[in-house]
């Protein structure tokens, strides 16, 4: 591409050099050459920002590192909660954006453009994020059930998780981050605190939950926490005094951590679920509103106003249920859509039969699917990928499913998670989707190629934007229509299922935060117009409630990333070609939606392949 351009230079110049204006080929060849070494510079220059800012924010985010592979600063978890720690990133952001100005974009190539607006798009989000109006509103509401630091930090120092346990200084730094994760409890508690004082709560639901999650975690013996995992899975060269040492001081320090929580509870349960609020939406709390809006651009890099989003998910609601009305008629069954749904909820042959035969389905997917690949992707992730259910602690408040990352090296590979909790509430008709979406080709695809290539910068290789990541995710679902996958009736019923289930994300998220919706309301809709049960119902329509805009991010980005595909295929005709298109969406990161719209445009005009 560079050398195109600068081809075509070359020839504006050559006839520029007409008669009367005695400009040699020399001169044309200097000002090419000029012209490289200025784009070289620019290249360097841009990168050498990126490096740099890269190094500050693991400085300031030392758990980063860990999920990349890399121990420097392992004993140290991170400044969570503390103003030295907001003022030290917002710091650095400024700093970044001072930075990138004096880089001219215009002397950059294609590729460095693009990096150069994602790099830009990022700050701007975290200036936007940053600002004391917006701070007020989200730091003093520092955990909930969906993503408090309890939910993940267990499962991350388990010894199963992401924290490496291969030598002595490996345990050793996990103690250390004990302390830290300690610490960050006591100062989530100060937060809760701030905003009590300032009348900024969270929900009652949500505090409820969280309350019950430190219930289950403390009812535990501290023999059996996941926090002494490590002690029971020690390397085969560690010495019998190691062992001993390690197992004593792993048994104290789980002993502070289950202190800490029963602080925490006790907090929540005896002090601050009296203040926290009755209405589940942020349209209640104050500031809700401003800060809503702005989770909305955030979550989906689109200027979208909470009423077109709303407006959109019952178009698709509507849609896709008479996609099932239709699929009722296709298997014969004589009743209402509502009367099929509960026939499929409550038959025996779509309940799992066991924990184990749960697993063993999952498997034989993995090994359909794989064996299908190839036919759409030449990009394929070199990174293994595992399958398990996610562990008995955190499975009631974990949602069906979920992807851990594997390290860039591949010396850990990414894991897809499954939910096993309650099973006769289960329903095998989404597995298939379930681990398109999660697994391959989904979220362990798009990550794992993300991390892989070297040639990133690393905000792009491990950072990105939720539309995005959940777009592609969803998009991959409908994969399976291509592969074959849901000419069995269930099959599709469980996918379009799933997709109802993002539609109607659009329309609850939206009613509970803009609209006023109750929690009620809310599974009543999500139950009215799917086959969801009520358990699932439940715990989508909480973790709503918790993390205001994440749930639209699914159906935005595949309506993006479908039209993208649609467009390329009108204008390429028989130039298409599907491998060549998703290589070019997983090819650069996680990208703002504008931005790969931009790419696939440019791939267009040029052609494709």
């Amino acid at each position: 591409m560079a050398n195109r351009r600068l081809l075509a230079g070359a020839a504006a110049l050559a006839f520029l050099a007409a008669p009367g204006t005695a400009l040699a080929q020399t001169d044309i060849d200097a000002l090419a050459n000029a012209d490289v070494i200025a784009q070289e510079e620019a290249h360097e220059k841009l990168f050498a920002l990126f490096a740099d800012s890269d190094e500050r924010n693991l400085e300031l985010n030392p758990l980063s590192r860990l999920f990349r592979g890399d121990d420097t600063n392992a004993d140290r978890l991170g400044d969570f909660f503390t103003d030295s720690a907001y003022y030290a990133q917002l710091r650095d952001t400024q700093l970044n954006v001072a930075l990138l100005q004096q880089i001219d974009r215009s002397r950059l190539s294609a590729t460095d453009k693009l990096a150069y607006d994602v790099f830009r798009y990022n700050q701007e989000q975290v200036l936007a994020a940053s600002t004391p109006e917006i701070r007020a509103l989200t730091e003093v509401r520092p955990i909930n059930h969906f993503s408090g630091f309890h939910t993940v930090y267990p499962n991350f120092a388990s010894g199963t998780g992401a924290a490496p346990f291969l030598t002595v200084a490996n345990y050793e730094d996990n103690l250390s981050r004990h302390d830290d994760y300690i610490a960050a409890t006591d100062r989530a508690i100060a937060k809760f605190r701030e905003g009590m004082e300032s009348g900024v709560v969270e929900t009652k639901l949500t505090i409820g939950n969280v309350i019950e999650q430190f219930n289950t975690q403390l009812a535990i013996p501290v023999e059996e926490s996941q926090f002494m995992g490590p002690v029971t899975m020690f390397p085969d060269g560690f010495s019998e005094a190691d062992r001993a040492r390690l197992t004593q001081a792993y048994r104290a320090k789980t002993q502070e951590i289950y202190a800490a929580h029963e602080k925490m509870r006790d907090f929540l349960r005896d002090e601050y679920l009296a203040a926290a609020r009755e209405d589940v939406g942020l349209g209640a709390m104050k500031g809700g509103e401003e800060l809503y809006a702005l989770l909305i651009e955030q979550t989906t890099t689109l200027p979208l106003e909470a009423d077109y989003i709303h407006q959109l998910g019952l178009s698709e609601v509507a849609r896709i249920k008479g996609e099932l009305e239709a699929l009722k008629a296709e298997v014969g069954f004589e009743g209402t859509l509502a009367e099929f749904f509960d026939y499929v909820r409550t038959d025996a042959q779509f309940k799992p039969e066991s924990r184990e035969a749960l697993t063993q389905n999952y498997y034989a997917i993995g090994e359909q699917v794989d064996a299908k690949i190839g036919n759409y992707f030449s990009l394929v992730p070199k990174t293994d990928l595992v399958i398990k259910p996610y562990d008995p602690s955190i499975e009631q408040f974990s949602a069906g499913g979920s992807y851990q990352s594997g390290t860039p090296d591949g010396s850990r590979p990414g894991t897809f998670f499954f939910n096993a909790y309650d099973l006769p509430s289960r329903l095998t008709t989404g597995n298939v989707t379930l681990y398109l979406h999660e697994g391959a080709p989904g979220h362990h695809f798009q990550i794992s190629l993300a991390q892989e290539n070297e040639d990133l910068p690393a905000f792009m290789r491990f950072g990105g934007t939720t539309s995005y990541v959940e777009g592609w995710a969803l998009y991959a679902e409908t994969l399976g229509n291509e592969m074959g996958f849901y000419e069995d009736p269930w099959n599709r019923y469980g996918t379009l299922q799933d997709e109802q289930l993002r539609a109607m994300r659009l329309v609850v998220d939206t009613g509970l935060h803009s609209k006023g919706w109750t929690r009620d309301q809310a599974i009543d809709f999500m139950l009215e117009n799917s086959g969801m049960t009520r358990t699932e119902v439940v715990a989508e329509v909480e973790r709503y409630i918790a993390i205001p805009s994440q749930a639209l991010a699914y159906k935005i980005g595949a309506l993006k990333i479908q039209e993208l595909r649609d467009r390329a295929q009108s204008e390429l005709g028989d130039a298409f070609d599907i491998k060549d298109f998703h290589a070019q969406v997983l090819g650069t990161g996680a990208l703002p939606l504008p931005v790969l719209e931009q790419k696939i445009d440019r791939w267009i005009a040029a052609g494709g392949g």
